[in-house]
């Protein structure tokens, strides 16, 4: 026992190698840019164990990024308040959380925790100002939702590709079990064929074994044996009614085509109906064995059927002919005329059922369409006797396969269903999220900060700063790299981000210059 627990374990571990080597990758690629932070000039101490810290939170979210995504997510997100450098892995694992996660629902809620968290430690603990909350808040949505939600696409792309491929097995199993059921049918009505003929020939034989059993001048020991002739041939009929009766589909109708028809009758036939058919038979049809007679003849009726009902008014021609030990019997009909046939698409199953009927009695059928837009069906059989060929599959006679309807299962549409709605929130969420933080921002970054053209225009140099009509009473954060004192700055309102428009710079209290700053 213990020999095989480590051969199964060996297993598993030879398994598991390639997804090992994936998070080794995944950790060496996000540990390079904290570890490079750390590593450069000048040293420290507590650069030191901040790196440590900071590969060892790393390693612990790699580890459980597989089995619980979300904790993994939470985990970088926290290492980025000690070491902004962890932003770079906050969107590799928003999109692993989505890929990996079967709901959507806790992942939102972390979300939403993350951002009402980080707006009250940055608007209410911290101080900042509301540019650097859009900031933060931009960083989650793209860095972090938008991600996300690819990852849920991706995930559920894999899953309509999984239910594409079980619903593709289903419509082969389904395939596979209506062309046994048609083998089956068929077989069923050739047994209660042959248990009506070969039934009829027994009956008659029994009845010429009963009168010579009754026959006045033949001798006792011929008496007797016909006798016991006529009990075996009722024995005999009575095995036959009970195998070959077992065959037959229950409540299947019985094949209405006399006994002692042929092909010039069945044409014949098809021409009183108003078919145009031109018949060039070269066959002694007597000669023929019975099954290859049978399937000759249910060979021109299926196809005489099919052109009727496919091919209304186009002319058919029917040939049978003898090529050595084979028989060809051939059926083409013309393009079928203008408009659609008055029947819908063909199911192939009638020709399905000719291919057994054909192998059963040694031969092969083709059928498809043919250059010009006509249709032919055309089958080879052998005059010595039937020697049928195994069966592999509806391929294997060369006739369509019935049409299973290819319209999508439940599942299936449920999953497409899926993709689709994902795939929409996946670019319309950002979309809708980002104008969303974009009017809370725009109030917040624009209230008592907006400077108009006309006031602007009227603000004259060297007046006192308290007497300037207009002057709004919140002035904008300074833009990064603005280096003169004394100046103030206003926005015109341009949405969404309210950016720096106008800068007044005073001297002793007095407006000294005033410009519109270049975007």
């Amino acid at each position: 026992m213990t020999s095989w627990r480590w051969v199964r374990e060996a297993r598993h571990a030879m398994a598991d190698r390639p997804r090992v080597a994936r998070d080794v990758l995944l950790w060496a690629v996000l540990a390079a840019p904290v570890g490079y932070a750390r590593i450069t000039p000048p040293h420290s101490w507590r650069a030191l164990w901040l790196l440590v810290g900071g590969l060892l939170l790393l390693t612990a979210a790699v580890a459980v990024s597989r089995r619980r995504p979300l904790a993994a997510l939470v985990l970088v997100v926290l290492g980025s308040l000690v070491d902004g450098n962890f932003v770079f892995a906050i969107p590799v694992f928003s999109y692993l959380t989505g890929r990996r996660s079967a709901g959507a629902g806790p992942a939102a809620v972390v979300f939403a925790l993350i951002a009402a968290g980080g707006t009250a430690l940055n608007l209410g603990l911290l101080g900042s100002g509301p540019a650097t909350w859009f900031l933060l808040a931009s960083v989650l949505l793209f860095a972090g939702v938008f991600p996300w939600l690819v990852g849920r696409y991706r995930r559920q792309q894999h899953e309509l590709a999984e239910a594409g491929r079980r619903h593709a097995d289903a419509l082969v199993r389904e395939q596979r079990g209506t062309a046994e059921r048609i083998r089956l049918r068929e077989r069923a009505r050739i047994a209660q064929e042959m248990h009506d003929s070969l039934g009829h020939e027994l009956s008659l034989i029994a009845l010429r074994a009963a009168a010579l059993e009754v026959a006045a001048d033949l001798d006792p020991r011929h008496r007797g044996a016909a006798g016991e002739l006529r009990a075996s041939v009722a024995t005999a009929t009575e095995r036959l009614h009970e195998i070959i009766g077992l065959l037959r589909e229950e409540g299947g109708a019985s094949s209405t085509r006399p006994s002692d028809e042929t092909v010039a009758d069945l044409v014949d036939g098809a021409r009183e109906a108003g078919m145009v058919i031109h018949l060039d038979d070269a066959l002694d049809a007597p000669q023929l064995p019975a099954l290859t007679g049978h399937a000759a003849h249910r060979v021109v009726r299926e196809a005489l059927t099919n052109a009727a009902r496919y091919a209304p008014g186009a002319p058919v021609e029917v040939r049978l002919s003898r090529a050595g030990d084979r028989v060809e019997v051939a059926v083409v009909n013309a393009p079928p005329q203008a408009g659609p046939p008055p029947v819908g698409k063909s199911h192939g199953s009638g020709l399905l059922a000719l291919g057994e009927r054909v192998r059963l009695a040694g031969g092969t059928v083709a059928a498809g369409p043919c250059p010009d837009g006509g249709f032919a069906v055309r089958a080879w059989l052998p005059v010595t006797g039937p020697t049928p060929r195994p069966a592999t599959g509806p391929a294997d006679e060369r006739v369509d396969s019935p049409v299973v309807p290819d319209s999508p299962g439940p599942e299936l549409r449920e999953a497409r269903r899926r993709v689709r709605r994902s795939l929409l929130v996946a670019f319309g969420a950002p979309a809708g999220l980002a104008l969303a933080l974009s009017l809370i921002y725009y109030p917040m970054a624009t209230a008592g900060t907006v400077l108009d053209r006309a006031t602007f225009d009227g603000m004259p140099l060297g007046a006192p700063r308290a007497d300037l009509p207009g002057l709004p009473r919140r002035q904008l954060d300074r833009p990064t790299g603005a280096d003169q004192a004394g100046c103030e700055y206003y926005t015109d309102g341009n949405f969404p981000l309210a950016q720096p428009t106008w800068r007044l710079c005073f001297a002793d209290g007095r407006l000294i210059s005033k410009e519109r700053i270049d975007q």
